[in-house]
């Protein structure tokens, strides 16, 4: 009799309506809770900073955001910062001279050579999909990891966009040029500017002047001994005639390629104080980081292999940032009308995504003369830094 009496009360329980119903109430407003939380954190990585290729649209409005909607508070809290324009390419690298050197004579011929770096992205959204935005609102603003520091014209741009694919790398598009520019704002607005990013992501960001910045790399190290640095290296006779072309490009009046190269074109004194010039001077600017840096923290990335071999190069930056291997061959097409690699599918698209609407620009006809001389000049410079990277790029 007192075993059929408990029964029938947990029946009855069991199929009381009232109770389904709260049940049922009960997981919905679980649910609904849920659905509020995971808003706030995707509204958390909304950017209250507009910020394209070309800059912030809105520098006032800078660093007064906060996760948990705290913004007057810690406007008030924390100096404005300065605001900042991001320049890509167009920046004017530290006139660092050297001791000039007069070289032979030979002829060599370079006829047209294809432009595909350092000029602003297409606009994207933050998040490539709706579920990486939904994941990251709950992740963290980090100083970065791993930085792209040089060089100009050498194909940082490409490498960044490429490294984008990858599912454990968050990068900032923009250069924020902190280490050169912008480094008496303070860490805090450089942690600012990047993205949310995950336990197990790596933080990126690409500034190419800084590998010719003499302050660079102690204030990097000061930040972190352990950050990563990858340098994108190009002939550098090619290198100067591509930056000069991208200059000519926006400056048609300027000198020709021939008088800013030389001090004196009779004795062949080259002007190494030209930008141009100077930047590929690898080895002197690579002294200065080695200051700081142990070479086993330093990536060199060859600019000519990632044209024509974009796959292995990217799977050595992802060997040497710790990832694996995602980005392979069947990212990349070749297009033929530029003559470099471009993506069959970038991120936050569906589209096959070639780097901006700028590249392909044909270089200007430079005096083999003037060409040879260059190489001269450079050859003991490149020899220097094949010892120091062990790595032959194959210059000369």
């Amino acid at each position: 009799m007192e075993y059929s009496l408990v029964c029938h009360n947990l029946c009855a329980f069991s199929l009381s309506p009232v109770k389904k119903k709260l049940a049922l109430l009960s997981i919905m407003l679980l649910l609904w809770v849920y659905m509020v939380y995971s808003c706030v954190g995707y509204c958390a990585t909304m950017p209250s900073l507009v910020v394209d290729s070309h800059g912030i649209k809105d520098p006032e409005s800078h660093g007064r955001r906060t996760e948990s909607g705290r913004t007057e508070l810690i406007s008030k809290l924390l100096p404005r910062p300065q605001s900042w324009v991001d320049l890509e390419s167009d920046y004017d690298e530290p006139a660092v001279r050297t001791a000039s050197v007069s070289v032979g004579n030979n002829e060599v011929e370079i006829n047209r050579a294809e432009e595909w770096d350092d000029e602003p992205g297409e606009p994207r959204s933050p998040e490539p999909n709706a579920l990486s935005s939904f994941i990251n609102g709950s992740g963290s603003k980090k100083l970065p990891q791993a930085i792209i520091i040089g060089v100009k014209k050498g194909g940082t741009r490409a490498l960044l966009e490429f490294l984008r694919i990858h599912p454990d790398i968050r990068a900032v598009g923009a250069e924020p040029h902190f280490f050169d520019r912008n480094y008496n704002n303070g860490l805090e607005w450089y942690r600012d500017l990047m993205p949310k990013t995950l336990e197990g992501q790596i933080t990126m960001e690409k500034t190419p002047s800084y590998f010719v910045t003499r302050e660079a790399p102690a204030r990097i190290y000061a930040m972190s001994r352990d950050t990563k640095l990858i340098v994108v290296v190009r002939d550098p006779v090619t290198r100067a005639i591509s930056d000069y072309t991208q200059t000519l490009s926006k400056k048609p009046d300027i000198p020709t390629f021939e008088s800013l190269t030389f001090k004196n074109r009779t004795t062949g004194l080259i002007d190494t104080s030209w930008s141009a010039v100077q930047i590929g001077i690898y080895a002197k600017h690579l002294d200065n980081w080695l200051q700081f840096f142990p070479m086993a923290q330093i990536l060199f990335v060859s600019g000519e292999r990632l044209i024509i071999d974009p796959a292995g190069e990217l799977g050595r930056v992802q060997d040497f940032l710790g990832l694996k291997r995602i980005i392979t061959d069947k990212h990349f097409y070749f297009n033929q009308t530029k003559g470099f690699p471009c993506l069959k599918k970038a991120e936050g698209s569906s589209k096959p995504h070639c780097l901006g609407k700028t590249k392909g620009r044909t270089h200007p006809n430079i005096d083999p003369e003037v060409v040879q001389r260059l190489r001269d000049f450079y050859r003991p410079f490149n020899m220097k830094f094949y010892q120091m990277t062990g790595h032959n790029f194959g210059w000369d």
